[in-house]
C-alpha cells in the first residue's frame, strides 16, 4: 500500500505480514507469532519496522488500505476484532484503536477515500452495512452507496469519483460515487453497533469489469483512472475502465505468483522502475525480536517460568533518559516510573497489549527478575542500539 512516510510527503510502500511458523508451547520450541508493519522505499532500498504486536489467534492483519492522513487495517480472529489506525501526518507516537469488540461495533476496513480528512471505508460484521469510519473524529458516517454484505474491497480514484468494487465472484464493478463528507451525528459513533442502515446516494449504474473472473483480491486505480489493476487467481491484470465486460485484461503479469495485495503510486518525479533497489526483507527484524526477548536460560524452567516477573518500559533513545539505565525493578523504581504490560509467553517474554513495540528510535528497557536476580536489557525493533550512541559514532572527534 502506498502512502506518506509517517510525518512527511515521502511515498513508500506498506506491508504486513504474520509469523506462521509454529508457535512455542510449554514443552516445546517455536516462535511466539507476532504482527508486523513495515514501511519501505523501493529506490533505496530501506525498510523499517513501524510496529509488532503479539498474535497468538490470527492469521494476521487484513484490510490494509491507506490515504494521505491514515493508514487502518483489521486485526483480531473469531468473535474479537478490531481496527487499529496510524496518523501518517506525523511521527509516529502509537496506533490508534478506532473500534474494538465486544464493546464497539465490529467493523471490516475495506478502502480509502482520498481527502484529508482520511475516512476509511468500513463494512459492519452483525449487519453486512457499509459506513465511513472517520478516524480523526472517532465516528460513523452514511456510506453514500447500497454495497452488498460479501462486496469488498474496494478502490477510489484519487479523484473520488468512481468506485472499483469487488464482488464475491463475477469479478468487480464500477460505480460512480460522491465522497463529499457527509455529517456526522451522536447515533453514528463507533462506540456502538450501527443501527440502522446508511442512505444510499443516486449514482449512475454499476458497469462490470470481466464478470468471467472469481472474486477479485485487490484492486487499485491509475492516477488518472483510465485503467484498474486486479489482484486475482494468484497474479495481476490490468484493465481499461472504460472496457466492456469480458474484455480481457490489457497485460497480466507475476502470474502464478500467488499476489493477494496492491496498489497503483501517483506519478513518482524523478525516479523510474530501473533504479528500484532490493531489501533485505522483513525476516531479519523478526528473527532479531524473538533472539531479543528470549528469557535467560535461568528463568526458563518449569520451575522458575511461573515466578518470572517481566517489566517493561518504553523510551525515546535520540535523547538521553533515564529509563534507558534501569538494572532493577525496586519498589522506588516503579512508583517513579510505572510500566507497561508484560509477561511471560512460554521461553519468550512478551508485550501484553496490542502494537506495544514501535519501530523509529523507540527502544524498550526489560528487566527479567522474580525467579532470578534481576538480569536488564535493552530492545528496539530496528536495532537493540540507541539512537544517540549513533549519532555520538556519527558525529566528527
Amino acid at each position: 500500500m502506498w502512502a506518506p512516510a509517517p510525518g512527511t510527503t515521502e511515498e513508500v510502500i506498506y506491508f504486513t505480514i504474520h509469523d506462521d511458523r509454529p508457535a512455542e508451547r510449554r514443552t516445546t520450541a517455536g516462535v511466539v507469532p507476532y504482527d508486523w508493519l513495515f514501511m519501505v522505499n523501493p529506490f533505496t532500498g530501506v525498510i523499517e519496522p513501524i510496529g509488532a504486536s503479539p498474535d497468538m489467534q490470527s492469521e494476521g492483519p487484513f484490510g490494509l488500505t491507506a490515504n494521505s492522513h491514515y493508514l487502518a487495517m483489521t486485526v483480531g480472529c473469531c468473535t474479537s476484532y478490531e481496527v487499529d489506525a496510524l496518523d501518517l501526518t506525523k511521527p509516529v507516537t502509537g496506533f490508534k484503536v478506532l473500534a474494538k469488540a465486544p464493546d464497539q461495533a465490529t467493523l471490516f476496513t475495506q478502502g480509502a477515500a482520498p481527502g484529508a480528512d482520511g475516512r476509511i471505508a468500513v463494512r459492519a460484521f452483525a449487519t453486512g452495512a457499509w459506513y465511513w469510519l472517520n478516524p480523526s473524529a472517532g465516528v460513523l458516517q452514511s456510506f453514500p452507496l447500497k454495497l452488498g454484505p460479501d462486496d469488498g474491497p474496494i478502490a477510489i480514484s484519487d479523484d473520488g469519483q468512481m468506485v472499483a468494487v469487488s464482488m464475491p465472484d463475477k469479478g468487480a464493478y464500477i460505480q460512480q460515487l460522491n465522497v463529499s463528507t457527509p455529517v456526522a451525528t451522536a447515533s453514528s459513533s463507533a462506540t456502538a453497533s450501527p443501527a440502522a442502515s446508511p442512505t444510499p446516494q443516486p449514482s449512475s449504474a454499476p458497469r462490470r469489469v470481466n464478470s468471467k473472473l472469481p472474486h477479485v483480491d485487490a484492486l487499485a486505480w491509475s492516477p488518472d483512472a483510465k485503467r484498474l489493476a486486479f489482484g486475482v487467481s494468484g497474479q495481476v491484470q490490468i484493465y481499461d475502465a472504460s472496457g466492456k465486460d469480458g474484455t480481457p485484461p490489457v497485460s497480466k503479469y507475476l502470474v502464478g505468483a500467488g499476489v493477494t495485495g496492491i496498489d497503483w503510486s501517483g506519478p513518482l518525479a524523478g525516479v523510474s522502475f530501473a533504479q528500484a533497489k532490493p531489501t533485505q526483507g522483513p525476516q531479519p527484524f523478526v528473527d532479531a525480536l524473538l533472539a531479543s526477548t528470549k528469557l535467560p536460560a535461568a528463568a526458563d524452567t518449569p520451575a522458575n517460568r511461573p515466578l518470572t516477573r517481566v517489566y517493561m518500559w518504553q523510551f525515546d533513545s535520540s535523547r538521553t533518559s533515564p529509563l534507558s539505565s534501569i538494572t532493577e525493578a525496586s519498589a522506588a523504581v516503579l512508583q517513579e516510573h510505572p510500566t507497561m504490560a508484560a509477561g511471560v509467553v512460554f521461553h519468550h517474554w512478551a508485550p501484553s497489549t496490542s502494537w506495544a513495540f514501535l519501530g523509529g528510535c523507540y527502544r524498550y528497557r526489560v528487566v527479567i527478575a522474580g525467579s532470578i536476580q534481576p538480569t536488564a536489557s535493552t530492545v528496539g525493533l530496528k536495532s537493540n542500539a540507541l539512537c544517540s550512541e549513533a549519532k555520538a559514532s556519527a558525529s566528527p572527534s
